[in-house]
């Protein structure tokens, strides 16, 4: 299984689990269609996200959207919630012609607290965390007990989430509704997982996954709403901005390891990616 797509174990009945994690480690980029949520309960905790890295401080809640790539730095001291659930738990007939679907919801929201109501905010952990007990406990019936308490949560986030203030292009949600092409998917993140520091072109993937060129473009187009070189390259970006923020290594070697031809070339995508050079962006996160 790719590392980079996650695809968590649920235990219940119900797509969904929730689990108190520290920040002794550090969670390497992946995405998963699941929608997560994390409140911190204690210190602070930084995370990748979209093209920036963020610092949550305690109390304050963060969600990411179905799909969408992040990763967790080392926060010592830092202790977190977290809950995951598909939202195939729901039923959006319920929603009628009137309101976006659950996808669009948390893709639009704006997906941190501080951009919350504190009457909101206080609403919203308190729903989840009753979720978390829930499962804890795991009373006659907490199956049901927890599917209201989401349900509530999702109502809530209708009426009162404000839209995301940022003005920069939202990307497309993965749509893997199916086994078979969560499978497919999965081999291709595989292989671009163990060969994302080599050259590779869309003809030599396509060609080790088994499809046609024609093919495997329009599948993974359709499936990641992207093109493969364009996930490629985000993969590339990601993987230097994790060694940038982490280790102490010569441009030279941050580049070859995230599979760049050249300094040249890393410096350049990423300079176009991020909107800063790599040196500046590794001395800004060691601030």
């Amino acid at each position: 299984m790719s590392k980079y797509l996650e695809v968590p174990a649920f235990d219940q009945d119900i797509s969904f689990r929730t689990f108190l994690h520290d920040g002794m480690e550090i969670t390497y980029p992946h995405f998963h269609k699941e929608i997560e949520i994390i409140y911190i309960l204690k210190g602070r905790l930084n995370i990748g996200v979209r093209d920036e890295i963020i610092e949550l401080q305690k109390g304050e809640v963060y969600f990411f959207a179905s799909g969408e790539p992040h990763f967790f730095l080392a926060s010592p001291g830092s202790e977190r919630y977290v809950w995951q659930f598909d939202l195939k738990i729901f039923n959006e007939t319920l929603l009628g012609k009137d309101l976006e679907s659950l996808f669009e919801l948390f893709e639009k929201s704006e997906p941190c607290s501080r951009s919350w109501s504190k009457d909101f905010t206080e609403k919203f952990i308190h729903l989840l965390t009753e979720a978390y007990n829930a499962l804890e406990e795991k009373k006659k019936g907490y199956n049901y007990y927890i599917t209201g308490l989401l349900n509530q949560v999702i109502g809530l986030m209708y009426q009162q989430v404000p839209i995301r203030a940022t003005t920069k292009k939202q990307k497309k949600s993965y749509e893997m509704k199916y086994k078979e092409t969560l499978d497919q998917l999965n081999i291709i993140f595989d292989f671009v997982e163990k060969h994302y520091d080599e050259p590779l072109t869309l003809d030599e993937v396509s060609a080790k996954i088994g499809f046609s060129p024609h093919y495997f473009t329009r599948f993974f187009k359709k499936n990641t709403g992207q093109t493969f070189m364009q996930f490629l390259t985000e993969y590339r970006i990601i993987q230097s901005k994790f060694l940038l923020a982490n280790d102490k290594l010569p441009m030279v070697d941050v580049a070859e390891r995230a599979g760049f031809s050249s300094v040249k070339t890393f410096h350049h995508v990423f300079k176009k990616q991020v909107g800063l050079s790599p040196l500046k962006y590794s001395k800004k996160m060691k601030e």
